[in-house]
């Protein structure tokens, strides 16, 4: 790993999440202070109606590596996400859930391989979810790469870490979380998986069920196969000295 003075930006996206919020302060103190880049935590507030946002603001009061953006209404995960790539000003991005059904230290695994790849995510080993959400998530899964061929087992794995230039230039609809590692292909990118711990959920509530689990992003894959049949990729190879107006 050769990360040598590069920044490193976490979004963790956040829907009434208020009695997960203070593991969260704790667990992502504790890694920035041992990451080994230059790291922040940038918290968006997907229209939470619980405390969720008077308990970001007052762990942001305290910790000035801590940010947060709010929503004015609930638009979903893919549309938190986004609104993180577009906010963030790094050279490399995560994401991470607040649920910490995943470990940030295990951002250090992911962040091992970057140099190599546009994207690194990881692969839950050993899931602590039911039956019927272990099962649908790799129906869901196996639906998912039969219509992108990105070759991952676990592309709704809450843990990833992406090269900034690529994942600005995503363009994210609802669902497309989803196809993340797709998206980065499409940009000629290249990614890997790495497997990673998983813990149950502590507190809280799961915010999807069988139907957005299962059903939905079967919908969504031919969204995206719309957007891989129209999708404009392009690299620049020299620019005038002149300003561009």
């Amino acid at each position: 790993m050769e990360l040598v003075n590069e920044t490193f930006t976490i979004i963790i996206p956040v829907y009434n999440e208020e009695d997960n919020l203070f593991r969260v302060e704790l667990e992502l103190s504790d890694y920035i202070k041992h990451c080994p880049l230059k790291a922040d935590v940038l918290f968006v507030n997907d229209g939470s109606s619980d405390d969720s946002q008077n308990l970001i603001e007052n762990i942001c009061s305290k910790n000035s590596d801590f940010s947060f953006i709010e929503f004015k209404e609930n638009r979903g995960l893919s549309a938190a996400i986004k609104a993180g790539f577009d906010h963030v000003n790094c050279d490399l991005v995560g994401y991470i859930d607040s649920d910490l059904q995943t470990s940030p230290k295990d951002f250090n695994l992911l962040l091992n391989e970057i140099d190599d790849f546009e994207l690194v995510t990881g692969v839950r080993s050993n899931r602590k979810d039911s039956f019927v959400k272990n099962m649908s998530s790799t129906i869901a899964n196996g639906i998912r790469r039969a219509f992108t061929h990105d070759g991952m087992d676990d592309t709704g794995c809450p843990l990833k870490v992406i090269k900034t230039e690529y994942a600005k230039k995503i363009p994210m609809f609802e669902g497309l979380h989803r196809f993340l590692p797709a998206m980065i292909l499409l940009q000629n990118g290249r990614i890997k998986q790495i497997p990673i711990q998983h813990f149950p959920r502590i507190a809280g509530e799961a915010k999807y069920h069988l139907w957005n689990r299962l059903f939905g992003p079967l919908v969504d894959c031919f969204a995206y196969l719309w957007m891989k049949k129209k999708y404009i990729n392009y690299n620049i190879k020299n620019l005038s000295e002149n300003k561009i107006t």
